[in-house]
């Protein structure tokens, strides 16, 4: 009897061992699903699933409950993309099935999620907020188990300059409240996807997986809190995109799905930076070529957005990350790299998705007009037919104008305070220059406090893109004084941050700057002035540039309108300012009292001296 039990006992073992393995090898039958889930009532209802893993086209699809509309199976039998028709249809698990006949090899649940009440009508951000723009890796450690990890490639160096330092999001979830207390009210944080790259994968623009955070950062999970976390203490969470590249590590630049994935060269081929090819009249082909379809770097092959595979995998992706984790808003990094045709109807499509939505794009060039063809209605664009549709860009003009005029305290013809000011006179170009981003500086330039030191100098630029028209941007460390040099490396202008920035370990020159930079952005909170009124500016005199902002009795919704006057001395000396020149943009008014040092102003006399190197805030009242 034993014998027998013992026997049954082995065969039933053998039986289960078997319905094991034969469930492990139906697991690794598809080793990737993209996305792995939708969401019903999507504009995007159509969506496309990329299935993965090997010689898998040789398989019959099929879903249980959803409509397969399209069915593709590329060159490389390790991918088909299928099609499917979520419209009208619930939330609930459809099941993917792959089979060999009629035999099932693999079933993958394909879910499709109930969206969030008024999710495509969400708020983003806009000329009311500040964006703080933070690098995870430099910015906080707030879990120092999660700094190195096994399955990715460069473990955590802090000693080394380009290495990976150690901060994840649970560091920045940490500072939410540090954030917020400073007066910005919306976070922009470089990528935090997975790169793994074996070296400088910190800065995260060579993503290795579009779908995953990098396991140094945390998780898709904990991403998801941290913006939960955000939006409870009212503050705003954007992504950086990167559609133009991706890591040369990722799993599907290793095992492309078509050969036209990627633009390909007999070597590498560098892009040639000349973005001005992308609507130049007169440009070849070759240069046009050279620009957008080479590579980034040796780690960022170029992405060729004319595939549409490709085109529509980008979509997805993105509008996949806005719905999972909530967002208020996109960054896109190196946007005029990308075909200008296909970026066009990946933002076109993300807008469609979410008509409130703001997205920011990098265009890097130093000229309005060129800068205007990238906004969406761009007057530049539609002379030659075309529209981004992207809503804002970043104002490098006005950055590259800042970095020179604190150089020039005795004004020239072109110098000085006039080079802000001709920056604001070609705002005609702009289709909505009150929805351009405005910094100076960022993780790409040099500090601005390296550069001038004299914490004066600071106070004017902050006064600057705090009060003027568009969307102001502050680079965290900023508002303690945080220097680096763009000469010595990327890595300099990108240090750890947190330690030294909490109050208790503030130095005195440090607590100037956070306290200044407090103050201002939380007085811009409350003032819709700022945020939305019409500018009037005066010619710079002496290196004296005066503006105002102002908001009429119809849009102030009051008997009278709302005026602000900004004065920036930006001269080695002080200066004489009569009155009577600004009769204008007094709009009547007599009095007024400066936000910054809380001194009062009379305009009824006939003149005063500003002092050198000064910036006065004025709410203007009788």
């Amino acid at each position: 009897m034993k014998m027998v039990l013992k026997k049954e006992f082995m065969k039933w073992n053998s039986l289960l061992f078997a319905f094991s393995m034969l469930l492990i090898c139906r697991a690794q039958v598809l080793d990737h699903v993209e996305p792995a889930n939708w969401w019903v009532g999507m504009e995007h209802h159509q969506v496309q699933v990329l299935l993965h893993g090997t010689d898998i086209a040789k398989y019959k699809v099929e879903v249980s409950g959803l409509n397969i509309l399209e069915e593709i199976r590329t060159e490389n039998p390790n991918y088909i993309f299928i099609t499917l028709e979520t419209k009208n249809k619930v939330a609930g698990n459809y099941p993917i099935k792959l089979s060999d006949k009629k035999k099932v090899v693999t079933t993958q649940s394909f879910e499709l999620k109930q969206r969030r009440s008024q999710s495509k009508y969400r708020n983003s951000f806009s000329s009311a907020d500040v964006l703080y723009l933070l690098m995870p890796d430099r910015f906080s450690n707030g879990d120092p188990s999660n700094d190195s990890s096994a399955e990715l490639k460069e473990q955590a160096n802090p000693n080394l300059p380009g290495g990976r330092h150690g901060g994840d999001l649970k560091g920045v979830e940490d500072r939410l409240e540090y954030i917020k207390d400073l007066g910005a009210t919306t976070i922009w944080m470089t990528p935090f996807l997975e790169d793994n790259e074996p070296v400088f994968s910190y800065h995260g623009y060579a993503q290795s997986d579009l779908y995953k955070v990098d396991q140094r950062y945390g998780t898709n999970e904990g991403f998801k809190g941290l913006v939960q976390k955000a939006h409870q203490l009212g503050l705003k969470v954007i992504k950086d995109e990167v559609p133009n590249h991706w890591s040369s590590k990722h799993w599907m630049i290793q095992d492309l799905p078509t050969s036209t994935w990627i633009h390909q060269f007999d070597q590498f081929t560098r892009s040639s930076h000349r973005t001005l090819t992308q609507f130049d009249p007169y440009a070849s082909n070759n240069d046009r070529n050279a620009a957008v379809d080479g590579w980034f770097d040796t780690s960022m092959p170029d992405m060729n957005q004319n595939n549409s595979l490709l085109l529509t995998y980008l979509i997805q992706n993105t509008i996949w990350w806005i719905e999972y984790a909530d967002l208020d808003g996109l960054r896109v990094d190196t946007y005029s790299y990308n075909d200008k045709h296909a970026i066009a109807n990946w933002t076109k499509a993300i807008m469609e998705e979410y008509p409130n939505l703001n997205i920011v794009g990098e265009i890097w060039l130093r000229d309005q007009a060129n800068m205007s063809y990238w906004q969406k209605d761009s007057p530049i664009g539609a002379l030659q037919g075309y529209n981004s549709y992207m809503p804002s860009v970043m104002d490098f003009t006005l950055q590259e104008a800042l970095l020179q005029t604190f150089k020039e305290t005795n004004q020239g013809w072109n110098e000085g305070m006039v080079r802000i000011y001709e920056n604001f006179t070609q705002d005609y170009l702009y289709a909505n220059p009150q929805n351009l981003l405005i910094f100076f500086e960022n993780h790409d330039t040099q500090r601005f406090n390296e550069s001038y030191p004299d914490i004066k100098d600071y106070k004017i630029a902050l006064s600057l893109i705090a009060t003027t028209r568009g969307i102001p941007q502050i680079y965290y460390g900023s508002e303690i004084g945080m220097r680096g040099s763009k000469a010595v490396g990327d890595a300099d202008i990108r240090r750890d941050f947190f330690n030294g920035a909490m109050q208790s370990e503030r130095e005195p020159s440090q607590e100037e700057y956070f306290q200044f930079t407090k103050n201002l952005f939380n007085w811009r909170l409350h003032n819709a002035v700022i945020h939305n009124g019409k500018l009037l500016q005066y010619v710079p005199q002496n290196n004296v540039y005066v503006y105002f902002r102002y908001l009429t009795p119809d849009e102030n919704k009051t008997d009278e309108p709302q005026v602000v006057m900004v004065i920036l001395n930006n001269s080695d000396k002080e200066e004489k300012l009569n009155w009577s020149s600004f009769a204008e943009g007094l709009h009547g008014f007599e009095k007024g009292n400066d936000v910054l040092n809380n001194q009062s102003f009379d305009f009824e006399q006939e003149s005063m001296m500003i002092p050198s190197k000064t910036s006065y805030i004025i709410q203007l009242h009788h």
